[in-house]
């Protein structure tokens, strides 16, 4: 898999390497790990699994009004939210401009438009600017090798904690595979009270973190489980298979996850 674009490289930051490979477009920054991918037939949807569980906020509070990204990337979580959540306005947060430029030109990211606010600058200084502000959260930081430190340090959870209005949900994209997850995770757990919900990844090292604020979303399995089938027939993603697959991997109760 050979890149066939480039960006060019400003300092501190990794450089932006496009790739294509069997009808699928791939971003990566400074080496050959996938950060983004979008089916070029379906520029839309969501290729990469990570991306459709960190969507499963939506089991939580399927109307948020104003949600924050923090990690661009190829833009797959950005134009889906703007194509598929008309109610909803999305700001994000991307430090290296190269890559907002290669989302643009080479995956289809729309121009902004009153929903749709994406900005070149620093994500963890968004986050600790921001008072109950944003219903949904979502950190997808990473350079070439790991998620960036600044946005992993037990302040910027406590600055999550406090960017969401009351009842919202940040969801924090982690590497399982990380020497570091389990001190990420410990202190997501202690910021927000062990408020948390799990959801692994299928085949990858992605482990899709879950953070309430109270009060806490109804998070019985009857209701969770109609509303998954409803964002499985409206959106196309495999929500009913996440909800089962968390059941798996945190407390529940006989009626629901024990939050």
């Amino acid at each position: 898999m050979r890149p066939f674009g480039r960006q060019r490289q400003k300092a501190d930051f990794d450089p932006v390497e496009i790739s294509e490979k069997k009808g699928i477009r791939y971003l990566h920054l400074g080496g050959p790990a996938v950060q983004s991918a979008m089916r070029i037939k379906e520029p839309y949807a969501l290729e990469l699994e990570y991306t459709r569980a960190m969507m499963a906020f939506l089991l939580f509070n399927p109307a948020p009004r104003e949600i924050g990204l923090v990690g661009l990337g190829g833009a797959s979580i950005a134009k889906f939210i703007h194509r598929n959540l008309p109610d909803s306005r999305l700001t994000a947060l991307e430090i290296n401009p190269d890559v907002v430029s290669a989302a643009r030109s080479y995956f289809l990211l729309p121009n902004d438009d009153d929903r749709l606010d994406v900005r070149v600058g620093d994500g963890a200084r968004y986050v600790y600017e921001q008072a109950e502000a944003l219903d949904v959260l979502l950190v997808d930081g990473y350079d070439a090798q790991r998620i960036v430190e600044a946005l992993a340090s037990e302040d910027f959870y406590a600055a999550c904690l406090n960017a969401l209005v009351p009842g919202g949900v940040a969801v924090f994209n982690l590497w399982g595979s990380d020497r570091f997850f389990d001190i990420y995770f410990d202190r997501v757990a202690r910021v927000f009270s062990d408020h948390t919900l799990i959801l692994p990844a299928e085949k990858k090292g992605n482990i899709q973190l879950f953070a309430f604020k109270p009060p806490l979303p109804h998070a019985g399995f009857v209701r969770l489980s109609e509303r998954a089938r409803g964002l499985e027939a409206g959106l196309g993603l495999e929500m009913p298979a996440f909800v089962e697959r968390m059941k798996q991997y945190n407390a529940v109760t006989d009626a629901g996850f024990r939050l």
